[in-house]
């Protein structure tokens, strides 16, 4: 692993697995994205990590009209890095996860790096007050249905994103598996380092949120990347803040935000994004970690710069 200076905080501000109905601090119209992630970066946080939503009724969206009315604002606005997702939701097309970065070219996507079942159905059995008919059918449906991303799809990604747009990715991997997946398509020269590696626990399908799997990830990403590579991690829900601080403390960086976790502390809501960053920013100063600035973010992942992106 690369041990950076300093580390980078990210911020996933909505993305497409909580619904409405769980917190209504969670941001829904275009308007409340872009005042979340400025508001994220301002705290400290030098990525934003970027989904949408229908402002009607809070359903995950693809639609690049939709990402106008929040890339655009974010980047006149602020510096930070921003990372367009191309895992979409689970029961989106390749084509519609893609559509919003094939837009605008942005200067991080994230790239998750294998199939998988993706489950968080068990969410509508803690819900008892439904704003949105859309929602309870949309959480229960991922009991039956798999997050797909074949090889195929990785490869699509690559190629249109990062040799057509210059795009670098963040790797999300769910598994140690992800890891040799990444570790193939390196091999073949498609992915190029220095490699960023999300590692994500807690979903239900993917590894645990164990600490003995946040260690066991990097020793092999370290046998398979060496010094290649920057690693960050999170995990959902309750562990958020412990996983942050472990993955801080053995030199990696750091990802919060109301898309991984809608609490700040045990049974307390966060009322924003930007309450997580302060509070994981807290953590790292204490452990002696300073804080990296976008211009930080975008030289230690050789980004192409906010001035290539197509607004």
């Amino acid at each position: 692993m690369i041990t950076a200076d300093s580390v980078i905080i990210s911020t996933a501000v909505t993305g497409s697995v909580h619904v409405p109905s769980q917190s209504e601090y969670l941001p829904i119209t275009p308007q409340e994205i872009v005042a979340e992630s400025l508001a994220a970066a301002e705290a400290g946080a030098a990525v934003i990590h970027l989904h949408a939503r229908h402002p009607e009724d809070g359903r995950p969206a693809f639609e690049p009209s939709v990402f106008e009315q929040i890339i655009p604002p974010i980047a006149e606005q602020c510096d930070a890095v921003i990372n367009i997702s191309t895992g979409g939701a689970t029961s989106m097309t390749i084509e519609e996860r893609l559509a919003a970065a094939t837009r605008f070219s942005p200067e991080l996507a994230s790239l998750n790096m294998g199939s998988m079942n993706f489950v968080f159905s068990g969410i509508a059995g803690k819900v008892t007050d439904w704003k949105h008919d859309w929602e309870k059918p949309y959480l229960e449906g991922t009991y039956g249905r798999p997050f797909v991303n074949t090889f195929a799809q990785i490869e699509y990604t690559l190629r249109e994103l990062g040799e057509k747009g210059g795009t670098r990715f963040e790797y999300e991997c769910y598994d140690i598996g992800h890891l040799y997946s990444l570790a193939h398509f390196a091999d073949r020269g498609l992915a190029q380092p220095p490699f960023l590696i999300q590692g994500v626990f807690g979903v239900v399908g993917g590894i645990g949120a164990d600490h003995e799997n946040l260690t066991h990830m990097v020793a092999i990403a370290d046998k398979l990347f060496g010094a290649d590579y920057h690693f960050s991690a999170f995990a959902a829900g309750r562990p958020q803040m412990q996983f942050g601080t472990h993955s801080a403390w053995l030199g990696g960086h750091v990802r919060v935000g109301l898309e991984d976790n809608l609490y700040i502390g045990k049974g307390e809501k966060a009322k924003s994004n930007a309450q997580q960053v302060r509070k994981i920013r807290e953590v790292l100063t204490d452990l002696g970690r300073p804080i990296a600035t976008p211009a930080d973010a975008r030289r230690m992942l050789a980004l192409k710069g906010a001035e290539n992106i197509k607004l």
